[in-house]
């Protein structure tokens, strides 16, 4: 029980560290939640603060899922306490208690814990969901549909015994997480309403943000 008592909590505060909102700041000195959809992640990076800052936000958010889930195997052998760790990292990163709650929408981060729980299963993940992105150039239909192929993969690995039991949680919480933070993104593709990869995203208006994150005049 300790181990969850440290892990999850843990989980959740590297997942939620904004490494888009520093990112943008640091390239562009702008609030990528003044603009586009609000959100911290690569995708709303790449279009407000260009192509080198959206790849390294892209790695640095693997690196949360991947890390949380490193960390975990380093201080307990429950393979259940290393799936929450993970799940606990896409919450923090969808929800982020650093910068009021309004994160990215987990896709990365949910990809680099996956990736380590289970190679094979990130695997499938990345080439459904690249593959779809390349296809369609709808970067949020990739993301739901990789993310939901490769937590079907990794329940399908638990179950058959191929990866740890414990590592079903993963696969049946992290993939529901991701999916709700793109109910907006669902609803517009259903409308036919969606934006492709490249295609300008008109800015939104956002309440401003208040402390050091607030965009310069």
């Amino acid at each position: 029980m300790i181990d969850y008592l440290i892990l999850i909590p843990l989980g959740y505060l590297i997942g939620a560290v904004p490494f888009g909102l520093i990112v943008g700041w640091l390239f562009r000195r702008v609030d990528v939640r003044r603009h586009g959809s609000g959100r911290t992640g690569m995708t709303n990076v790449l279009r407000t603060a260009g192509l080198p800052a959206g790849v390294l936000v892209l790695v640095l958010d693997m690196a949360k899922g991947g890390g949380a889930v490193l960390i975990s195997w380093a201080v307990s052998d429950s393979a259940v306490a290393h799936a929450l760790t993970g799940v606990a990292a896409i919450s923090g990163h969808i929800w982020p208690v650093y910068v009021g709650f309004r994160g990215g929408r987990g896709t990365a981060c949910g990809w680099g814990g996956l990736v380590i729980l289970s190679p094979l299963a990130g695997l499938i993940a990345t080439v459904i969901g690249l593959g779809l992105i390349g296809a369609t150039r709808y970067m949020s239909l990739g993301s739901i549909l990789g993310a939901a192929s490769g937590s079907i993969a990794l329940i399908i690995l638990s179950a058959a015994g191929i990866e740890p039991l414990g590592y079903l949680w993963y696969g049946l919480l992290g993939a529901p997480l991701i999916v709700f933070s793109h109910k907006d993104n669902i609803e517009r593709l259903l409308k036919g309403q969606e934006r492709r990869a490249g295609q300008a995203e008109p800015a939104a208006p956002k309440a401003p943000p208040t402390g050091r994150w607030q965009q310069s005049a």
